[in-house]
């Protein structure tokens, strides 16, 4: 039996319906527009700043950074101040940094604009997983938190529409992004109750939950900070496959750093597509970044092992051959939609995986696995810019795609 932690009534469906949908918004302002539009508007802000793909690389590493710190940060805090307190501050981070990089007038500005824009997503993922556990019903707690985590593909494909529209004037896409997150901020707030403060808690026991629904749940003893704290520190920390899910979420890191990082750059500079043309490649990444929510239901069908060995192929597939095919729309927006599609179906086998590893502890197993993919990035992205600067673009997203093929050999124990 596995029980989950009601802080409150469990909300209506119109509540949870809300909160959902609030939440998702949340995700995809924060990862979509504060995250990854660094790279869907890298090509125009290379050119006005002048800036080498090393130091691009460089800045997009900090964001990972940012999120390394934010997570952690966010986890401990979050059981203390309620889930509302911390996806509003989530929104108004992502507001603000997105309002930074818009008003940058150097290159030091802007770095600093897209590191606080990075950080809100580690803000807001344990509010957000927290509200879900502590608001919802044990039944519906799975479903949510898939919907919430697709989040990312939904704001992915927004915000290529808003480089198209904002073609020329890169600036004006971002306070576009500013104004939407503040929206989005306001509704959280009206959205996502204050779950999970300190206080006497209803625990309702169930039957054997699945893999998703788990790692939606909070540890009992997560009810202040430093309980938190002792949630991250689960014992024993490196329980059996731990090793094989931190080499995997690194190397995963690392191989999706490029894509995210120079994507767009590389469909202009190498494929010689217009704004416009790389733009609608960008749109097909996210909307098919949304499909990656099946990702629990294929590893139900074929198995967690298999379903990593695939993704992990057709992650080192994309990137590999990104450079090569920018010249070939039809190939480029084939290789966009993979990517996305996998990308999130990857993040989502890590989750399942996550919480089967730190069964007693799922919350441990979920943000260990996404912390240590924004290590990968955070080692990745620069990498690339280094090996774009010294051998070409060719060579950096082969070296790089190279990461998930080496991947595919420490994915989930076939028993798993």
């Amino acid at each position: 039996m596995t029980s989950t932690l009601l802080s409150q009534r469990p909300l209506d469906r119109r509540g949870a319906l809300t909160l959902i949908a609030a939440g998702t918004a949340l995700i995809a302002v924060c990862y979509g527009f504060a995250r990854f539009a660094y790279g869907l508007f890298l090509p125009p802000i290379r050119t006005e700043f002048g800036l080498e793909a090393s130091t691009a690389g460089a800045i997009a590493s900090g964001s990972y950074v940012a999120y390394c710190a934010a997570i952690i940060v966010s986890t401990a805090l979050t059981p203390r101040f309620g889930s509302r307190v911390l996806a509003v501050s989530a929104g108004v981070i992502a507001a603000s940094g997105t309002a930074l990089v818009a008003l940058a007038p150097n290159p030091a500005l802007l770095a600093v604009g897209v590191v606080v824009a990075g950080s809100s997503t580690g803000v807001a993922s344990p509010p957000l997983a927290h509200a879900v556990a502590h608001s919802l019903r044990a039944a519906v707690q799975g479903r949510a938190q898939t919907v919430i985590n697709a989040g990312t593909g939904l704001g992915v494909a927004v915000a290529g529409p808003a480089a198209l529209l904002a073609s020329g004037h890169w600036r004006l896409g971002w306070f576009a992004f500013s104004a939407i997150s503040a929206a989005v901020t306001v509704w959280v707030l009206r959205a996502v109750p204050s779950a999970g403060r300190p206080g006497p808690a209803r625990t309702t026991n169930r039957g054997a939950s699945t893999s998703a629904e788990r790692c939606a749940e909070t540890p009992s003893h997560a009810k202040d900070g430093r309980g938190a704290v002792s949630a991250l520190l689960h014992r024993p920390v490196f329980p059996p496959g731990s090793g094989r899910i931190i080499a995997a979420s690194g190397l995963m890191g690392i191989a999706s750093s490029a894509v995210w990082t120079f994507g767009r750059d590389v469909l202009g500079s190498v494929g010689g597509m217009g704004p416009t043309a790389s733009a609608i490649a960008w749109i097909l990444l996210g909307a098919f970044g949304i499909l990656g929510a099946l990702a629990g239901d294929a590893a139900r069908r074929i198995g967690l092992r298999r379903s990593w060995v695939l993704g992990m192929l057709l992650l080192a597939a994309a990137t590999v051959l990104f450079a090569p095919a920018a010249g070939i729309p039809g190939a480029a927006g084939l290789l966009c939609a993979t990517f996305g599609a996998v990308y999130i179906a990857l993040t989502g086998l890590l989750l399942v995986w996550g919480t089967e590893v730190y069964a007693s502890s799922p919350a441990t197993g979920v943000g260990l696995a996404f912390l240590v993919i924004a290590v990968g990035q955070a080692v990745g992205a620069p990498l690339t810019g280094e090996l774009i600067g010294d051998f070409g673009p060719h060579i950096a997203f082969a070296v790089i795609g190279g990461c998930a093929a080496v991947g595919v050999l420490v994915g989930p124990r076939r028993r798993q």
